[in-house]
């Protein structure tokens, strides 16, 4: 299935540029791909244990006629080439989508297929989590949360609101104990907790490190982050992300 959703996404991208000519001008336009800084990525917040300032994680950003892409990854690095280039290279590691994902957030931006696709930052984040708890409610009820990425604010939120388990790949984390939920194990705890719940809340990273597809089910899910956004709108996903730019 993971192959089959990147491929899928690989020929909307190339569809994309060949019906908005872009693919021919690429000799011209080149896409570069940088890692920003954290205070560059999320600003200054109050709160300092979120991923990007414990540096986890980093920002990987594309800027394609002006319009900035981002994409979440533990696989960090600079690229500077044109979109042909980015879609004759094999997606292979998590490096290779962020570049991917990225310069597709980027070039979608551009071209109004999808918005929001830069981070918010300071104390938007936390914002963002608040608003996250009404809009469950509002929809959902009460439902059981699986949260697939600690992203702490959101968690702190959720937990206090709703009956959560929480589910993370970095192995400092699990087992730790974060606002009373204990931080389960994301490669050997997913089914579990997915048969559990009655709704996921994923992080758009899931898209950078291929593990999404665990979590397109017959369960709801709701996404959150810049890294999906134009995955989200390509693909018809529930996406969350009221503070991006």
């Amino acid at each position: 299935m993971e192959n089959n959703f990147y491929g899928d996404l690989i020929r909307r991208f190339k569809k994309i540029a060949q019906d908005n000519d872009i693919l021919n001008e690429t000799i011209k336009v080149e896409v570069k791909v940088k890692v920003l800084k954290p205070e560059e990525a999320i600003g200054v917040p109050k709160r300092q244990d979120y991923p990007l300032l414990k540096g986890k994680e980093k920002m990987m950003e594309a800027e394609f006629k002006g319009y900035k892409g981002q994409a979440f990854t533990d696989m960090p690095g600079k690229f500077s080439g044109t979109i042909s280039d980015i879609l004759n290279k094999k997606i292979e590691t998590n490096f290779d989508r962020a570049i991917f994902i990225s310069t597709l957030n980027a070039v979608c931006a551009c071209l109004k297929i999808c918005d929001r696709t830069v981070h918010c930052k300071d104390e938007e984040p936390e914002e963002c989590a608040k608003l996250f708890v009404k809009h469950i409610k509002e929809n959902y009820g009460s439902p059981k949360i699986a949260l697939i990425g600690l992203q702490p604010a959101i968690l702190q939120r959720l937990s206090e609101n709703f009956n959560v388990r929480a589910l993370d790949l970095d192995k400092d984390k699990i087992g730790s104990i974060k606002f009373g939920v204990k931080i389960e194990d994301g490669d050997k705890n997913t089914k579990e907790v997915l048969d559990w719940c009655e709704l996921i809340v994923a992080t758009g990273s899931t898209s950078a490190n291929a593990t999404i597809t665990n979590y397109i089910n017959d369960k709801p899910v709701i996404f959150y982050g810049t890294t999906l956004s134009a995955i989200a709108s390509l693909k018809g996903l529930n996406r969350f992300c009221p503070c991006s730019k």
